[in-house]
């Protein structure tokens, strides 16, 4: 038989509480903030933190019903009643559920889902962001599912998660969808929804996910936000302009505002920076702050550090958050090859990956990091502190500005380029990575390769989404199949001009033949030098038991592979990748 009470609890005495005796129990008097007496039983403890000190002794505000469920197991909850009859209503309910469960009425889990449903949507919510925060995930996602959620609560009117319904879900879905939301906002919308109540439906807090069968929008149908890829032309002058544009907008010229712009007293403005105007700028900035050579100083210090960061995004493929976790202890600049270590908890696939650094790169970066130790130095002397041999492993390689996308855009306005093409692909910081796919196709890297080092999980994700096709030189791959005169005359002549026969297949013979004597000294080093590695691929066949491996050689099997710089697509090398689905 199950019973209600108050629970009990202690607390501090007041400041200036009286304590007193009456009829040999130990009680205490003072006035609360309205001036009311108030009395209430008093204790001392003789162990724990609180041992010898007086605490007064309350009663909870509500009732807590205290019985057995339907595996026999005591069972305490609060029951939220301030009436004690309401309370033992409650209580009543409670264990006509456990009899339901002890006679198979109710499985278990039903009882324990019903135990959830008094609870408010929120509290699920907050616990569903705890769960989220100890598997890992970036403080960037858990924020961004818990504003949907609570969006989606809010505008849908659930409250509670028996209110939680496919058909109002989809029902917010479709209205929005008519006021212009993207496809790729209605998925994640449905991700969170979705995400949420299995969550749900693991911790017995639901006995199904009511959203299973709400569809999905087809994102290809609906593009919203496309990249395109910068030009090698362009990738010169947006680094230009990251170089030297700090310091320049000191150097702007003033002119007048329009009188249509004109707004009080405000009738002058600093002309917009260009690229033809760019050096005027930075010599007019110079001379504007002859005086203050720290503040020229920290503004080349700035754009040398923007400049950095662009090329790194470049020239790596990092995503920006990947490049913000980096830091002096994940570099590794002095070997063969130089690489850095991405964390698995900063990596979006949460794998962990090697990151190869081209060679001009890893010399610019070495210059970075040398001149922030001398400065770290030089601060530390004045200090009176110890001079640091090296810079701390957990300080930043850059501090990348949360303001990334609207500094680019400022950027890409001085260096004039457009921010959307005639296709409506746009530049913004993740474009970068995007130039970073398409340049790699556009040089001739195996699309295998270009995989690894975009760290997918699909190729079609890599050749497909990650590559403009705009940079891909394909009249020029058309000027590589061979000539088909519809003249028969004119195609003998041309046999004969070229030394061709019919005979001859559209693609070059894979496995070289043995060199002739006629052969000259250079082709017969290609010749060998093919028919060597072939020969090697075979022996790894044979002696892996002629099972091909999807997965990159790593260094560690064959070595460090040299890197050499090819203009701005970055060479490839074999260290170990891992791949993400985006």
């Amino acid at each position: 038989m199950g019973t209600v009470y108050k629970e009990t609890y202690t607390k501090p005495l007041p400041p200036g509480a009286e304590v007193f005796t009456r009829k040999g129990e130990l009680l205490a008097r003072w006035k609360d903030a309205k001036g009311r007496t108030q009395t209430a039983r008093v204790t001392t403890p003789h162990t724990g933190k609180n041992a010898g000190a007086h605490r007064l002794v309350l009663e909870a505000d509500t009732y807590t019903a205290k019985y057995r469920d339907g595996s026999g197991h005591v069972i305490k909850i609060t029951t939220g009643c301030r009436d004690e009859s309401a309370a033992r209503a409650v209580l009543s309910e409670l264990e006509k559920r456990a009899e339901h469960v002890k006679a198979n009425i109710f499985t278990a889990d039903q009882d324990a889902a019903a135990d959830y449903q008094r609870v408010p949507l929120v509290d699920h919510i907050g616990s569903f962001e705890n769960h989220q925060r100890a598997k890992g995930l970036t403080a960037n996602r858990i924020a961004t599912t818990k504003q949907r959620l609570t969006r989606l609560a809010t505008e849908c009117g659930w409250g509670r998660l028996a209110d939680l319904s496919a058909t109002a879900l989809e029902r917010w879905l479709s209205d929005h969808r008519k006021k212009n939301m993207s496809a790729a906002s209605h998925n994640g919308y449905r991700e969170a929804a979705v995400g949420f109540a299995n969550w749900c439906l693991r911790t017995h807090r639901l006995l199904n996910n009511p959203f299973v069968g709400v569809p999905r929008a087809d994102e290809k149908a609906d593009p919203r936000r496309q990249h395109r890829a910068l030009t090698a032309p362009e990738l010169l002058r947006v680094l230009a302009v990251a170089r030297i544009r700090p310091l320049a907008e000191y150097g702007r010229e003033s002119v007048k505002l329009p009188p249509e712009e004109r707004k009080g007293r405000r009738t002058w403005t600093k002309a917009p920076l260009t690229f033809a105007d760019l050096d005027a700028a930075e010599r007019d900035a110079r001379e504007a702050l002859v005086d203050n050579p720290g503040l020229v100083a920290a503004m080349e210090r700035r754009g040398r550090e923007r400049a950095l960061i662009y090329k790194t995004l470049l020239l790596t493929g990092l995503r920006k958050g990947e490049l913000a976790s980096l830091t002096m202890g994940q570099l590794d600049l002095e070997g063969s090859v130089a690489y850095a270590t991405l964390h698995a908890p900063d990596e979006k696939n949460r794998r962990g990956s090697e990151i190869p650094i081209r060679a001009d790169l890893a010399a610019d970066l070495r210059g970075w990091v040398a001149d922030r130790l001398k400065t770290v130095r030089t601060e530390a002397r004045a200090k009176g502190e110890a001079i640091p041999a090296r810079l701390p492993a957990d300080m930043p390689l850059f501090n990348v500005p949360t303001g990334l996308v609207r500094i680019l855009n400022r950027d890409l306005a001085a260096a004039g380029i457009a921010k959307r093409d005639d296709r409506r692909r746009t530049v913004d910081v993740h474009a970068m990575r995007t130039t970073f796919g398409t340049h790699l196709s556009k040089g001739g890297v195996a699309p295998r390769t270009a995989q690894a080092a975009m760290r997918h999980s699909s190729l079609d994700l890599t050749m497909n989404v990650y590559t403009d096709p705009r940079l891909l030189d394909v009249v020029g791959a058309l000027d590589s199949l061979p000539a088909m005169p519809l003249d028969r005359k004119a195609q003998g002549r041309r046999q004969r001009a070229t030394g061709t026969h019919a005979g001859s297949p559209l693609v070059p013979t894979l496995v070289p033949t043995t060199v002739h004597s006629g052969t000259s000294g250079a082709i017969a080093g290609k010749a060998s030098d093919s028919s060597r590695a072939i020969a090697e691929l075979l022996a790894v066949f044979k002696n892996t038991g002629n099972v091909v491996r999807k997965t990159p050689v790593s260094t560690r099997d064959n070595g460090v592979l040299q890197m050499e710089p090819t203009g701005i697509e970055p060479a490839t090398s074999s260290l170990r990748t891992k791949r993400s689905p985006n």
